[in-house]
């Protein structure tokens, strides 16, 4: 068996990769792997050997806990129930207090034992109300976290101007700062409709291409230097 596969996440619908163990694994397996939610249902797109050949993927590889059995696959698919109860349980005492917040996604453990909600406001709340109504319903520890309009994007996903889905949803693990400077070094006319995305802020890709633009005028230099 390799020592890397390539998975796709149940959750998150990500592509990640991950160190193998012991167990042999075919392409359609379902496993179980480390997450920072205490474990994650991913099935196996590849095997191929050819995975190992990235240091750089190689360090960023997650673990796999286990092949997953039919129990683990429906714990995982009554999990994504609970969440949607708690999202909509959660809109509904949001309403009741009137708290200026924008519920974006609920996450539960895969121990049951804490829910993390996500949500977007455009200064600090006071949800403590909020919180022993949640930990009370749920019975469970609840974290009330923040995020911006970027992370909103990641969680929920869609598609870009380009028709593929979201590079922050499918494959971006950090965000980078973008600026129009980004856009205008690569002759991009400024039109806001066309260089902002989803979540209303510039696109990410604007720095892929600057980086792919940066390496082919190297490429550029160093050929010039070999034909003088």
């Amino acid at each position: 068996m390799p020592d890397m596969v390539l998975l796709l996440s149940e959750s998150t619908g990500k592509v990640i990769r991950a160190r193998g163990n012991q167990e042999p694994l075919e392409s359609g397996d379902y496993c179980l792997v480390e997450s920072e939610y205490g474990g994650d249902l991913a099935i196996v797109i590849d095997t191929g050997s050819d995975l190992v050949q990235c240091p750089k993927a190689a360090r960023e590889a997650v673990k796999i806990i286990r092949r997953a059995s039919q129990e683990d696959i429906e714990k995982f698919k009554w999990l994504r129930e609970k969440e949607k109860q708690a999202f909509e349980f959660c809109l509904q005492r949001i309403k009741v207090h009137k708290l200026p917040m924008k519920l974006v996604s609920v996450r539960y453990f895969f121990n049951e034992k804490k829910g993390i909600f996500y949500y977007t406001a455009d200064g600090r709340i006071d949800f403590r109300q909020l919180v022993k109504d949640l930990a009370k319903e749920l019975k469970m520890r609840i974290e009330m976290r923040q995020i911006g309009v970027r992370d909103e994007a990641r969680l929920i996903g869609g598609l870009g101007v380009c028709g593929r889905s979201l590079c922050c949803f499918s494959f971006m693990k950090n965000f980078e700062p973008i600026t129009i400077q980004k856009a205008r070094q690569q002759q991009i006319v400024i039109n806001p409709m066309k260089i902002s995305g989803l979540c209303g802020r510039l696109m990410c890709c604007l720095a892929f291409e600057e980086e792919t633009k940066g390496r082919l005028y190297i490429e550029e230099v160093d050929n010039s230097l070999v034909e003088d």
